[in-house]
């Protein structure tokens, strides 16, 4: 994170009137692939930051955006997502509300998950808009560290995805009312066109990234052993399953991302807001599934002194520990289950771009 900090990359979604890169999905996805197939905890803590980045620069006010955004650019500010509640994933309800005090507004906010939140500079946190409003008016919040007290509660002993720290914690702490993230269409629209599409594809592409590093260290190592030569059927048949389940998923992510960058850039008829959702929750469980099989082949293919021990020279072992968080962040089976719902409102079934 030390090296993403002064490469300019924590501002890749920053505008460049604010001194950052004014990039956009597409170089998103190809940056967090290119992470990913290096540290896939590394990836996804800055996909994470890029996420917060983003709905800020969207959707912030100018007093906001001028005191965060070109922190952010400059590297000193990383950002982290207070957004988990206990028992719930669903981003559009929360218990905890601010409380007015005139001239600021206080909170208390425990999270159960934050990744990397020991070491964030910054916080972008849903609340209820008050104590009297319902649990489903949120808002989010930015927060600066020098403006909260920040406690980890609990440990991150993690089968996977170590690096992460992506600890619970309780945040409590004053901020302005130009904190506040405030807009028309209210949290739904933060989310369906800033959180949703970068968290999805540049999770994606962190996970598919860490497979693609993954095959080509294998069969490298598999190359040099001789056994592409040998033609051992079994081995051939894993290799060939692997590579072809990693490109129909990257594919599939690169597609989606053009329709979404596009959406983004030129709107899209409210009539196509299911496809659009369908496709982005689609993009997260392909990926997660496809990455984890992949490893999961290379694993058979590699056996076990290549493919399972800890010590082995090519870390399958730790992709397939780290790969298997990817379908329970933001779990599978609560997209596909909201996707099996939105499919009664997508009547025409146009794949990612297709004229409607």
């Amino acid at each position: 994170m030390a090296a993403i900090r002064a490469s300019g990359l924590m501002g890749l979604l920053v505008p460049r009137a604010y001194g950052g890169m004014g990039l956009g999905l597409r170089e998103l996805v190809d940056a967090a692939e290119i992470l990913g197939g290096g540290c896939v905890s590394t990836a996804f803590m800055w996909a994470m930051h890029c996420q917060q980045v983003d709905a800020i620069a969207r959707f912030g006010g100018a007093e906001l955006r001028g005191d965060v955004l070109p922190a952010v650019a400059r590297g000193e500010v990383y950002i982290a997502s207070v957004t988990s509640q206990k028992g719930s994933g669903d981003l559009f309800s929360v218990a905890e509300a601010m409380v007015d005090l005139g001239d600021m507004v206080s909170f208390t906010r425990f999270a159960p998950v934050v990744t990397g939140g020991a070491y964030a500079d910054g916080y972008l946190i849903t609340l209820r808009r008050s104590e009297s409003a319902p649990n489903g008016d949120v808002r989010l919040v930015y927060a600066h560290r020098r403006q909260v007290d920040f406690a980890v509660r609990g440990e991150w002993n993690a089968l996977g995805m170590r690096g992460t720290r992506s600890a619970g914690a309780e945040i409590r702490g004053s901020v302005a009312h130009h904190q506040i993230i405030e807009t028309a269409g209210g949290m739904r629209r933060v989310a369906m066109e800033s959180l949703i599409p970068t968290s999805h594809l540049a999770w994606a592409a962190c996970w598919l990234g860490t497979a693609r590093t993954a095959l080509a260290e294998t069969t490298a190592k598999l190359r040099r052993q001789g056994a592409a030569a040998t033609g051992q059927e079994a081995t051939l048949l894993r290799i060939a399953r692997a590579r072809l389940t990693l490109e129909l998923a990257s594919s599939y992510v690169r597609t989606v991302c053009d329709y979404a960058a596009d959406a983004r850039s030129h709107g899209i008829p409210d009539g196509r807001l299911p496809d659009l959702q369908i496709h982005l929750n689609n993009v997260k469980v392909a990926a997660a599934e496809a990455s984890y099989e992949v490893i999961n082949q290379l694993i058979h293919a590699a056996g076990v002194a290549t493919g399972y021990l800890q010590n082995s020279d090519i870390p399958l072992e730790r992709h397939l520990r780290d790969l298997r968080a990817a379908g329970l962040n933001q779990p599978d089976d609560r997209l596909m289950s909201a996707n099996g719902h939105l499919a009664f409102l997508d009547r025409r079934v146009l794949r990612p771009g297709m004229a409607g």
